[in-house]
């Protein structure tokens, strides 16, 4: 039986090609001057030994590593896996792995995962987070994104205008005929349900109407718990804007509990547009958000840092836009 085949090494190809490790290490990682004839032997000779270098050591040589961290606060909400898949979708052809982390929101295992990281030439990060702020991350020496919530004017963000997406979705409410509506709220620190819970105070403000607020806490199961609540205690009530899809998604598990007919009795909006909109019935009208696009500007933005550090702090605010389905009537 023939043995097993030996794995190439940096001296194997330099014997090969002639010329000195120094050599092929300068090829290898495109550091210093070669000659193009050298530089021609060296990948000859990689290509007929199949050599494969030792990504590792030249991450440390370079002080790159071709890769990059995501951190979002929890992967079950069907609405960031969206997000992974478009910066996946810009960094992998760009040569770069995406390194996820999910943090449930807690300080303390972000600023480890963002520590650690560092030390293993990480080549930037997004950031998605409602707790991370300038003075844990102006140190680092790598770029960083936040995405779909502002950190500091001095970090570049995408995001959407939460508040006026907000007014927007309770306005067109209003106009479909709906007058005594509640609100269900996201979780208080969060910055995309303080700006959404702020436009629903602010309208039946001027629309001197009661105020109707529970917390959902961005759950499908409370914000289906505290729907029953609000719908036994206020009969009255003709719309429910959800701070988010999955919220909006446990109203209408509520409604069909206590057997009230939506749209007809009770209309229900969610904000976001994850696909889960489109598999209860009836079909959730929300407030869409570009989700994928946003997820995909992050990822150009922090590349295009990554190769060039000096890059001006940019701030996008992305459009939302209603999509109309049938649990608005």
């Amino acid at each position: 039986m023939e043995g097993a085949r030996s794995v190439a090494t940096i001296r194997d190809v330099a014997r090969k090609s002639g010329v000195s490790v120094a050599t092929v290490s300068r090829v290898l990682n495109e550091k210093g001057y070669v000659h193009e004839d050298t530089r021609k032997k060296v990948e000859k000779a990689i290509e007929i030994l199949q050599y494969k270098p030792n990504n590792v050591a030249r991450s440390l040589f370079k002080k790159t590593s071709k890769t990059i961290g995501f951190l979002i606060p929890d992967i079950t909400n069907p609405f960031f896996p969206q997000l992974v898949r478009a910066v996946e979708d810009v960094m992998y052809p760009a040569g770069y792995t995406t390194i996820l982390f999910n943090s449930d929101e807690n300080l303390n295992h972000e600023i480890e995962y963002i520590e650690g990281m560092t030390s293993k030439y990480i080549d930037g990060f997004i950031i998605a987070s409602n707790t991370l702020h300038w003075e844990h991350l102006h140190l680092l020496n790598v770029p960083v994104i936040a995405l779909d919530r502002h950190i500091d004017s001095r970090i570049s963000s995408v995001v959407i205008d939460n508040y006026t997406g907000a007014v927007e979705a309770l306005e067109f409410m209003f106009s479909r005929g709906c007058k005594n509506i509640a609100h269900l709220e996201g979780p208080n620190y969060i910055y995309t349900a303080q700006e959404r819970k702020k436009a629903y105070l602010n309208v039946m403000k001027e629309k001197n109407l009661p105020v109707l607020l529970q917390q959902g806490n961005y759950e499908l199961e409370q914000a289906m718990i505290k729907t029953m609540h609000l719908l036994s205690e206020h009969p009255n009530i003709d719309g429910l804007f959800a701070g988010n899809d999955v919220m909006a998604i446990g109203a209408l598990k509520a409604a069909h509990k206590l057997g009230i007919q939506v749209p007809k009795q009770l209309s229900i909006m969610g904000f976001d547009g994850i696909e889960w909109g489109e598999t209860v019935t009836p079909e959730l009208t929300t407030m869409q958000q570009p989700i994928y696009e946003m997820g995909r500007k992050a990822a150009e933005l922090l590349l295009a840092r990554i190769h060039e550090q000096d890059l001006e702090v940019e701030h996008h605010i992305l459009p939302v836009n209603i999509k109309k389905r049938n649990s608005v009537k």
